[in-house]
C-alpha cells in the first residue's frame, strides 16, 4: 500500500474521531449547502447533494440540521453565502497540493492559504497548476482484514466499480463518482461493511518523500491545511514509504 494510500486511512479516522466531537459537522454543513446552491434542493435529481447527506448523517450530523442546510442552500432560508474555491500549489519538495475550501470571505481565505504554503517551504501556485495531476474518484472504505479477496472483487465489479485496494484494515474500492451510491448498496446488500465513503482527488504520479523529517515536514504541513475552518479537503500526489508512515502514525 503506498504512503498516499495509508495517510488517506489517518485522515479518515481522524475525521471519525472529529465528527464524534462534533468538530467536522460545520464542513459537513456547508458541504449540504454548497451541493444544493448548485444543483437544486432535491437529492434524487442533483447527485452531490446527496453524497454530501449521506456523508453527513453517518457523521451523526441531526436531520433537522442537514434539512435547514439544504434549505439555506436553496434559498428557501437565510443563510451565510459560501463561495467554492480551489487553491492549488505545491509543498516542499515539489509535492503537488489541491485544496478545496467553502468561505464566506474570500481575501482572509487567500491570505490565510498563502500564509500556510510559504511557511511550509512551499508555495500557492495559479489555477490549473497541479489540478491536472489529479483524477475524480469515487472511493468506498469497506472494513474486514479477513475478507476473500477474489470474491469482494467480483461484487465489486459486478456493482460496476473500477478497481480496489488493500488498506491493511480492509479495502479501499474505486469507481467512477456518480456510480458511488450504486456500488455502496450492491456492497451493502451483497454482506460487505462499509465504513465510509467519499469523492476523492487521486494522484495520477507521485513523488517520493523518502526522509523521516521531510515527511514529517511534509504532513504538519497539510494537517494544518486540514484543520482550516474553512477547507474541506485537501489532496497530495506524495509518496512516504510505509515504514515512515507506521514510525510517524505510531
Amino acid at each position: 500500500m503506498s504512503g498516499h494510500s495509508k495517510w488517506a486511512n489517518i485522515k479518515h479516522r481522524k475525521s471519525a474521531q472529529d465528527a464524534k466531537r462534533g468538530k467536522e459537522f460545520q464542513k459537513y454543513i456547508k458541504a449540504v449547502m454548497v451541493a444544493s446552491k448548485e444543483g437544486g434542493p432535491d437529492p434524487a435529481m442533483n447527485i452531490r447533494l446527496k453524497s454530501a447527506i449521506e456523508r453527513a448523517r453517518a457523521a451523526n450530523v441531526p436531520v433537522d440540521t442537514i434539512d435547514k442546510a439544504i434549505k439555506k442552500g436553496s434559498g428557501d432560508m437565510e443563510g451565510v453565502n459560501y463561495d467554492e474555491i480551489t487553491y492549488e500549489g505545491y509543498g516542499a519538495g515539489g509535492v503537488a497540493v489541491l485544496v478545496e475550501v467553502l468561505t464566506d470571505n474570500k481575501n482572509r481565505t487567500a491570505s490565510e492559504m498563502r500564509f500556510l504554503f510559504s511557511r511550509s517551504g512551499g508555495s500557492l501556485g495559479e489555477a490549473g497548476c497541479v489540478s491536472w495531476i489529479f483524477q475524480r474518484t469515487g472511493v468506498i472504505r469497506v472494513s474486514g482484514k479477513e475478507l476473500d479477496e477474489e470474491q469482494l472483487l467480483a461484487a465489486c465489479l459486478e456493482a460496476g466499480a473500477d478497481d480496489l485496494e488493500d488498506n491493511g484494515e480492509g479495502y479501499s474500492v474505486y469507481c467512477e463518482p456518480a456510480a458511488m451510491s450504486a456500488v455502496r448498496g450492491s456492497l451493502e446488500e451483497a454482506g460487505y461493511v462499509v465504513e465510509g465513503f467519499e469523492i476523492d482527488n487521486l494522484p495520477k504520479n507521485t513523488v517520493p518523500v523518502t526522509g523521516r523529517q521531510e515527511a514529517e515536514k511534509l504532513l504538519r504541513f497539510l494537517e494544518a491545511l486540514e484543520e482550516h475552518d474553512d477547507v474541506q479537503n485537501v489532496y497530495a500526489n506524495f509518496d512516504i514509504p510505509d515504514e515512515i508512515m507506521e514510525e510517524i502514525a505510531g
